[in-house]
C-alpha cells in the first residue's frame, strides 16, 4: 500500500483547506480567460470590467471540465494549452459569451480547482471526516494504514488487526475499510472494504461492496451573475445518507464481510496461469482492466519475482506495482483493479486463455 500522510497531518490540512476554499456561482458571461506569463488565468469580472477577485491559476481538473463543457476535444484543448495559450483563451471566451449559463467554480489558494454544474451537491472532506472518524474510533485497535489528500481526492485507509486470516499458510491478510471523496467532481463519496497483505504490505480495495453518494442535487439559482456560494455542512436531507455512511463503515469491517473476501482470495489461488505464455497473459489481462503498457511491465516483473503463477499471484502483482507509481490516485485505482483481476469471471479468464493460445499458435 502506497505511503501517504498521517491522520493527524490530514486532519490539519482538511481544516486549513476548509478555511481557504471559496465557491462561486458565476454566469459564464462574467468569466474571462487571459494569457499571463505564458499561462492561462481566469478572471471573474463585473459590469464595469473590473476584477471581482484576483486572477486565478487553473488546476488541470478545471481545464478538463471546461474543455468538456465547451465541447472542445481534449487533445486539441491540451495542444492549445501547451502551444498557443492565446488561441485557447480566445476559444474559451468566445463560447462562454455565446452560450452564457450559471456554473459553479470551486477555488482554493488562488486556484480554480473545479468547473462544475450548478446542480453539484457539495459533500466536503470536512463533512466526511466529521461523520466517519468517530465510527472508526469505535473499531478496536483500528490502525490508519495510509491517508492522503490529493488535488482531487480524499483517502482514508484503515486496517483492523482483529480481522485476520491466512490465505495460505504464512500468507496473512487483515481486513479494513477505504473511505474516499472528491470535492472536484471526479467521484462520489465511497466506502469500500479493503484487505491488507502483511507479507508485502499490499492493499486491495474490494469494489463489489460499497456505499456511495453522488454529488448531484437541485440546481442552485441566483438572480445575480456572481455570488459567493456559502460554506455549509451536510444539509438535513443528507441525514439518511449520513446514517448509511456510518453503517457501511461498520459493515466493512465485520467478520462476515472479511470472510467473504478471504474465500475469494483462496479460490483465486486455485486458478493457474498458463506459464508457457506469461507475458501474453499479463498483457491481455492488463488490456482488459485498463492497466497501461508501462504499468503492465511492472506487473509482469513483480509476478516473476513472486513466482506465484495463479490468479491470486497476478492480482497481487498488480497491487504490488501500485506502490511503484508516483500518483496516489493511480495507486489506489490499481489496488481496486487488483481485486477486479482476482475476481474476474471464469468466462473472462477462459477468453483470455483462448486469446493466449491463439497468439501462441
Amino acid at each position: 500500500m502506497k505511503t501517504g500522510c498521517t491522520i493527524q497531518e490530514m486532519g490539519q490540512e482538511i481544516i486549513r483547506q476548509s478555511q481557504a476554499k471559496v465557491d462561486y456561482l458565476v454566469n459564464t458571461s462574467r468569466i474571462v480567460m487571459e494569457e499571463e506569463d505564458d499561462r492561462p488565468k481566469l478572471h471573474l469580472r463585473g459590469d464595469d470590467g473590473a476584477d471581482l477577485l484576483g486572477a486565478l491559476d487553473i488546476q488541470q481538473t478545471a481545464h478538463r471540465q471546461m474543455g468538456a463543457y465547451l465541447g472542445i476535444p481534449q487533445k486539441y484543448y491540451d495542444r492549445m494549452l501547451t502551444e498557443d495559450v492565446g488561441l485557447l483563451a480566445y476559444n474559451v471566451n468566445r463560447w462562454f459569451q455565446r452560450e452564457p449559463e450559471q456554473r459553479m467554480i470551486r477555488t482554493i489558494d488562488g486556484r480554480a480547482r473545479a468547473f462544475l454544474s450548478n446542480r453539484y451537491h457539495r459533500i466536503d472532506n470536512l463533512d466526511i471526516a466529521r461523520v466517519t472518524l468517530p465510527i472508526i474510533a469505535e473499531i478496536p485497535d483500528a490502525r490508519y494504514e495510509s491517508c492522503q489528500l490529493t488535488d482531487d481526492f480524499l483517502y482514508i485507509k484503515v486496517v483492523s488487526p482483529r480481522l485476520i486470516a491466512e490465505v495460505t499458510p504464512g500468507d496473512i491478510v487483515q481486513g479494513g475499510v477505504l473511505i474516499s471523496n472528491s470535492e472536484t467532481g471526479l467521484g462520489a463519496v465511497n466506502v469500500q472494504p479493503l484487505v491488507y497483505r502483511l507479507v508485502c504490505r499490499n492493499g486491495m480495495v474490494v469494489n463489489d461492496a460499497r456505499a456511495r453518494r453522488r454529488h448531484v442535487g437541485r440546481a442552485e439559482i441566483t438572480e445575480d451573475d456572481f455570488q459567493i456560494y456559502s460554506q455549509e455542512t451536510l444539509a438535513a436531507d443528507d441525514k439518511a445518507f449520513i446514517l448509511k455512511l456510518q453503517d457501511t463503515v461498520r459493515a466493512a469491517v465485520t467478520e462476515a464481510r472479511f470472510a467473504q473476501t478471504v474465500n475469494k482470495m483462496r479460490e483465486s489461488k486455485e486458478v493457474k496461469l498458463d506459464t508457457s505464455a506469461l507475458p501474453a497473459v499479463v498483457k491481455l489481462a492488463s488490456s482488459r482492466f485498463g492497466i497501461t503498457e508501462d504499468e503492465s511491465k511492472g506487473v509482469f516483473q513483480h509476478l516473476i519475482e513472486d513466482a506465484d503463477y495463479t490468479l491470486f499471484g497476478l492480482a497481487n502483482a498488480v497491487t504490488r506495482h501500485s506502490q511503484d507509481v508516483e500518483s496516489y490516485d493511480r495507486a489506489t485505482k490499481l489496488e481496486e483493479i487488483g481485486y477486479s483481476v482476482m475476481t474476474m469471471s471464469p468466462m473472462l479468464f477462459h477468453a483470455i486463455n483462448q486469446q493466449v493460445t491463439g497468439m501462441a499458435a
